[in-house]
């Protein structure tokens, strides 16, 4: 008996490490591609969460039928977000981007305060509270649909990354945008698809955590670190490292719950954040040159 409680603690670990490894993914692919450590990472996915409640409040929408709208939106409002605030502050070295999306991380904070007041909210779904039961495995329904739709996106990023024109052109401005742009590719553009794209993965991040977990206006900020320690674990724009990293955080903090209590769930995250962080800074999942 004890024996089938750790193991189904293990397994929806292991399940959650596939939304943490989603979310990290915009954060990572940014870092990547635009060397910009976005600070309204956190913010940005709390907004899908609260699309998403309101778009299923007002139309009646399942939240998990809303995930493309949700993604969509996201995206095209971080578009011009990119062109008028990061674009004009880029060449001015990596603190000006970032310090502006600190900006932006606390304008978002006080709008959602505005517009949704500071209560505690979730995304009402009936199966989000049912168990997924399978002989002696019984973990929650709503780790397990959120583990495949993350690994579905994480593919699908993949897929593009690697295997389209864009994806080729985003991999040449991450190794040497001016060597890019001297061949034509047009570096702007493709930072504001990158940035939209990461805001994409956000917000369908935040849609799942929305329905697993209960969220405000500030929640963001725990998952900005935990999508810290992501991308550290598994190497700045290294999509497969991103989610085996997500998996191991996830697996990571189901030990910690089970040895030290549900508290320190997150602490054994960022103890691992760090000790990687001093010994391989580059990150786990990167070749050393």
């Amino acid at each position: 008996m004890i024996f089938h409680l750790i193991f189904n603690n293990l397994l929806s670990g292991l399940l959650l490490g596939g939304v943490l490894a989603l979310i990290a993914l915009g954060l990572s692919i940014s870092l990547g591609v635009m060397r910009l450590i976005n600070l309204a990472h956190g913010e940005i996915l709390i907004g899908g969460a609260y699309a998403a409640l309101f778009l299923g409040l007002a139309a009646g929408f399942d939240p998990l039928l809303t995930l493309p709208l949700v993604a969509a939106f996201v995206a095209l409002v971080a578009l011009p977000l990119q062109w008028l605030l990061l674009a004009p502050v880029s060449r001015q070295g990596p603190e000006a981007p970032m310090m502006t999306t600190f900006a932006l991380s606390l304008i978002l904070q006080n709008l959602y305060l505005t517009w949704f007041s500071a209560d505690t909210r979730s995304i009402p779904a009936p199966y989000a509270i049912r168990p997924f039961t399978l002989g002696p495995i019984s973990v929650p329904l709503i780790y397990l649909l959120g583990f495949v739709i993350s690994v579905a996106v994480i593919a699908m990023v993949y897929v593009v990354v690697n295997c389209s024109a864009f994806g080729r052109d985003l991999r040449a401005s991450a190794l040497d945008p001016v060597a890019a742009e001297s061949v034509g590719v047009n570096v702007r553009r493709v930072h504001a698809l990158t940035f939209a794209l990461g805001a994409a993965c956000a917000a369908v991040g935040g849609v799942l955590i929305g329905m697993t977990f209960s969220f405000n206006p500030t929640t963001g900020s725990s998952f900005l670190l935990t999508s810290f320690a992501v991308v550290v674990l598994g190497g700045m724009g290294n999509i497969a490292g991103t989610l085996i990293a997500g998996l191991a955080l996830g697996l990571m903090q189901s030990v910690g719950a089970l040895l030290l209590g549900d508290g320190f769930r997150d602490l054994v995250g960022l103890a691992l954040f760090l000790v990687v962080l001093a010994l391989r800074p580059a990150g786990l999942f990167v070749q050393r040159a």
